[in-house]
């Protein structure tokens, strides 16, 4: 490293924040039916959200949930590992500010028959 130019992470890499510190310490999620397809969707429009006691990557959550998207999407727009993401987003549950649907996971002997269904066509 060179002692005449500073290192600075902010301007490679964006902000140095470690995800336990947006997660406060919590590595586990609490609800174990959010998926990384789970949907979300903010519970009111932006402009009624009580921001007291949220942080500011709650408040991007919200921001992005105005319509549904998935925990893959949220994650990449915020650029947050997927586990802090779920996380953040159980905390809003929790709130009763953002509303899920959690991913279903398709019955194998449906989709066998569907497959068999169309070979036959």
């Amino acid at each position: 490293m060179n002692d005449d130019q500073p290192w600075d992470d902010e301007e490679e890499l964006g902000p140095l924040v470690r995800p336990y510190t947006v997660t406060r310490g919590r590595t586990r999620i609490g609800r174990p039916d959010l998926q990384v397809i789970t949907l979300v969707v903010a519970a009111q429009p932006e402009n009624q959200v009580p921001g007291a006691g949220l942080d500011f990557e709650h408040l991007q959550i919200l921001r992005w949930c105005q319509r549904p998207l998935s925990i893959a999407e949220l994650s990449s727009h915020l650029q947050l590992p997927l586990s802090v993401v779920k996380i953040l987003v159980a905390d809003l549950i929790m709130r009763d500010l953002l509303i899920f649907r959690a991913a279903v996971t398709p019955d194998i002997r449906v989709l066998q028959a569907v497959i068999n269904g169309i070979r036959q066509l």
